[in-house]
């Protein structure tokens, strides 16, 4: 399976995402990243070779190549109204790639599997948002 209609439009809407690695001593560790989703895979990254020195690109490597990334807003406190994507899925690269922030050096994000919730911004009711949730087959970039 792969993304939805409704899921696409979500993630393409977001500017921002926070992006979890591990680093090979076990640290665990979430940054802030801008993203670009192509459909399929999400791309990280920025120009420069500085951001090989990054710590989220020293931590994907190999045997470390394990990700989670959450994008996600609130729409509203009151009434109470949350909405987001997070993926599991495995990062490769760094590549040479021309991104949403120009050219330079990108890790690409293949989704294993994803969760969604109320991506059509409802205020929350008696009981929590449901999600869900999406097993993904590799595919290569349209």
């Amino acid at each position: 399976m792969s993304f939805t209609d409704e899921e696409i439009a979500y993630l393409r809407s977001q500017p921002l995402a926070r992006l979890a690695t591990l680093s090979g001593d076990g640290q665990p560790d979430v940054v802030p990243v801008a993203f670009e989703f192509d459909g399929a895979h999400f791309w990280i990254g920025g120009a420069g070779e500085q951001v090989l020195r990054t710590r989220k690109f020293r931590n994907i490597g190999p045997g470390e190549a394990k990700v989670a990334l959450v994008v996600d807003d609130m729409v509203s406190f009151e009434p109470f109204v949350a909405r987001g994507v997070r993926v599991y899925g495995v990062a490769d690269g760094p590549v040479e790639w021309a991104g949403l922030v120009g050219p330079g050096v990108y890790s690409r994000i293949t989704p294993t599997v994803s969760w969604s919730w109320n991506l059509s911004g409802e205020p929350v009711g008696d009981t929590w948002y449901e999600s869900r949730r999406t097993e993904h087959q590799p595919r290569s970039t349209p």
